[in-house]
């Protein structure tokens, strides 16, 4: 099982094809096998990795007390120093499009692009979103310990049809996810959730983010996820929106050639760009940062 170590866990990865290298994030509470649609059909042109994020799939947890976003983005960090990644694009996922912001504001020498799936900002923009991101989340810690991860997420999914109908998208794709992973653990569970709830905790700014930003997000989303696509377009520098029809919160789940199709047109532009711009690109951009 290939590993690098990120920080204190031996993180699960998975290479694959050869050319400019894409790094995948998933979101929260599945794994790296949401991500076998594109694998598929981009190695042929393209590295791709994905890798279990701390807590979940084949890493699985640690011993820390509690995660937090900027935690998530360092071991994304050691994983793309520890695999060699020459400025990788990173495309991330709900939970993980928080990490890939994280990501390309911290260390933004270490990236060429960046894809936003069905993911929001860590600010709280609305007395709603409020309520779903800090009320309802973390009201998912005491309820597990009765109902279980399954039926928790079954709960969930029956309360985001009511707020807005088709958001859960395909959800059978997402239970045959977790039929062939590892199960997450209830303490990681409690420590993603409770990192997740508490993103606003750590504000990113997003105006210092001048790569290449492609943002795209299922048709039938939920209407604060809509909002933070607004506010990326507004944002960002450089900043591109794709909308994949019909799809609710995992896009690239519910239509899968729609998506795939969208990141390869994304990343085919952006690794002409840096063609054009010749080696020094790299340090032209790692002198910017300081």
């Amino acid at each position: 099982m290939p590993t690098v170590r990120t920080n204190d866990i031996e993180t699960y990865y998975e290479r694959r094809g050869d050319g400019p290298a894409i790094v995948f994030v998933h979101g929260s509470i599945v794994d790296s096998g949401m991500w076998a649609d594109q694998v598929a059909a981009l190695r042929g042109d393209f590295t791709t990795v994905v890798y279990d994020v701390r807590g979940h799939g084949r890493t699985g947890g640690s011993s820390r007390d509690r995660y937090d976003v900027a935690l998530y983005a360092s071991d994304l960090h050691e994983l793309v120093t520890a695999l060699g990644l020459e400025r990788p694009i990173v495309c991330g996922h709900s939970m993980g499009g928080l990490v890939a912001q994280a990501y390309a504001v911290r260390y933004p020498d270490r990236l060429s692009g960046l894809v936003l799936v069905d993911t929001f900002a860590p600010t709280i923009h609305t007395r709603s979103e409020w309520f779903l991101r800090r009320v309802a989340m973390n009201a998912f810690v005491p309820l597990v310990r009765v109902l279980g991860i399954e039926r928790l997420e079954r709960l969930n999914v029956w309360v985001s049809e009511r707020v807005s109908t088709g958001a859960s998208g395909d959800y059978e794709a997402v239970e045959r996810l977790r039929e062939d992973g590892p199960t997450i653990t209830t303490p990681e569970f409690t420590k993603v959730i409770r990192s997740m709830s508490r993103a606003h905790e750590y504000p990113l700014d997003l105006e210092t983010v001048t790569v290449p930003t492609l943002v795209i997000y299922g048709e039938q989303e939920l209407g604060f996820v809509k909002r933070h696509a607004k506010e990326f377009a507004e944002t960002l520098a450089d900043c591109e929106v794709d909308v994949v029809p019909g799809a609710g919160h995992a896009s690239n789940l519910d239509d899968p050639e729609y998506f795939t199709a969208a990141v390869r047109e994304f990343a085919a532009r952006v690794s002409r760009r840096d063609d054009r711009a010749g080696p020094e690109a790299g340090d032209d951009a790692a002198s910017a940062a300081g």
